[in-house]
């Protein structure tokens, strides 16, 4: 494998994906989110560029291990007994598969991100 092989992650270069809000188990209204997937492996793995407008999804089991830089914005992550952390850009964070709970985007927000599937 060359140089080829290897891809920016430059959302200006990637076709928007939107996961649907069935994925979820719930979403508040207006929910908006886009994915820019830059690559995606043979076990399912994938990464790339997230955007993601004020609202929150809530879900019963995150399906993947994952890797937040986020670049813009304040997101929080709320667990079922109501303990919460919050992320501003600037700062990295793990998500691990399993974890219950919602995530909330405070305010508009941009992050790069690796899905690691077990």
């Amino acid at each position: 494998m060359n140089v080829d092989a290897v891809q920016a992650i430059d959302r200006t270069l990637l076709t928007a994906f939107v996961p649907p809000v069935s994925d979820y188990d719930h979403a508040s209204d207006g929910w908006q989110e886009a994915e820019y997937r830059a690559f995606e492996t043979a076990n399912g793995s994938f990464g790339g560029y997230w955007t993601g407008e004020p609202g929150e999804v809530s879900f019963a089991s995150w399906p993947y291990n994952e890797i937040c830089l986020l670049v813009k914005g304040k997101v929080a992550l709320v667990d079922r007994e109501g303990g919460r952390r919050e992320f501003t850009a600037g700062q990295a964070f793990f998500v691990p598969a399993g974890f219950a709970g919602r995530w909330v985007t405070v305010e508009p927000s941009e992050k790069y991100f690796i899905a690691i599937m077990n």
